[in-house]
């Protein structure tokens, strides 16, 4: 038995932030400093290091389960399925809901119920829960998912993955331009054909690499210590997301018994334009092959980095043809890939 996809929707935010939107922020180092050269500099090197030129934050009405529920809502409209059928509501996200203009995250109860509570979702054996799993929270949901499906413990499930990581960012440093808000969610069931998920890895390192992604205070010495931000060591993050990804990538693949010529896209955590690029790079060296240069679509120039979300909005947009240069077909094999806080790894293979 496999599963598969039958229904995707996501939301993006209309709110948009450019670059040049974040000329007069103060940016500073770690320990307070302010640096030696002006914003237009560091937006420059910010822009060719990521590749993000633009990026989406939520409304302020809105908090983290409305994104997710609007996701939701178009997810079930594409499967075309009653929502009362649904056993299971996964979400996955970082932060819980953060209303705008507090620093208090909020999570009871759940943003999985939530979401059913919006949707209007009467039976009560629809079972909702959350997981925090760093970036690849989406992908370990549908991994769960496809347990669920095969143990015969569920038939369908939702899995979604929303964040709005605007809110948990510290001005004052250069890596709140790389966050932005989303969400994505897909309908899974049993496949009846040859489509489905074909194989998966998951993993997680938690020696030395436990806290590459954390929560600290601000680079402002004049703010509350004991307001937290996200943060983290960016090279470091970089230099095990190359060292480890591409192989578990593979490892995935092999497991599939698909050729790597098969694959006919990739889709990868939009967490740095160079970081994703260097990591397909390695993954194709590998099979000692070079990568097609359409293998990998897109969405972080525009979206910035949604977390959880990026991963099912970039499947999202890919499936309306809103990728250009990127089209996929019936029959068609996929590379699910992500790498996040944890630090976590996962991907899956699939047959589109």
């Amino acid at each position: 038995m496999k599963i598969k996809i039958i229904g995707i929707g996501s939301y993006i935010p209309q709110k948009e932030v450019k670059n040049t939107d974040f000329d007069k922020h103060v940016f500073l180092n770690e320990d307070g400093t302010p640096f030696g050269y002006p914003n237009e500099t560091v937006i420059k090197k910010f822009k060719g290091i990521t590749g993000i030129e633009n990026r989406r934050y939520a409304e302020d009405q809105h908090i983290t389960s409305d994104l997710a529920f609007f996701a939701a809502e178009k997810a079930i409209a594409n499967a075309n399925i009653d929502k009362e059928t649904l056993d299971y509501i996964i979400f996955a996200h970082n932060f819980g809901d953060v209303k705008s203009g507090t620093i208090q995250s909020d999570m009871i109860p759940s943003l999985a119920t939530r979401v059913k509570n919006k949707l209007d979702i009467k039976n009560p054996k629809c079972v909702a829960y959350d997981i925090l799993f760093g970036c690849p929270g989406w992908i370990e949901g549908v991994l769960q998912a496809n347990a669920f499906i095969k143990s015969g413990m569920a038939k369908r499930v939702l899995v979604i993955g929303a964040e709005t990581l605007s809110r948990v960012v510290d001005d004052h440093d250069r890596d709140s331009m790389i966050y932005s808000d989303g969400a994505g969610a897909s309908i899974l069931e049993a496949s009846t054909d040859e489509a489905g998920l074909l194989s998966y890895e998951s993993a997680t390192f938690a020696n030395d690499e436990a806290n590459f992604l954390f929560f600290g205070k601000s680079y402002n010495p004049d703010l509350d210590p004991d307001v937290k931000y996200i943060k983290m060591y960016g090279r470091k993050i970089y230099e095990f997301a190359l060292s480890n990804v591409p192989m578990a990538m593979k490892e995935c693949l092999d497991k599939s018994g698909i050729g790597i010529d098969e694959v006919k896209k990739i889709l990868i955590h939009q967490a740095n334009e160079k970081m994703d690029e260097a990591i397909i790079d390695r993954f194709y060296k590998l099979y000692d092959k070079t990568a097609p240069r359409d293998i990998m679509p897109m969405s972080i120039h525009d979206l910035g980095n949604s977390s959880v979300a990026t991963v099912p909005t970039l499947y999202d947009l890919l499936i309306q043809g809103k990728l250009e240069n990127h089209e996929i077909s019936k029959g068609d094999v996929v590379i699910f890939a992500s790498v996040g806080a944890g630090m976590n790894i996962n991907a899956f293979v699939y047959r589109h």
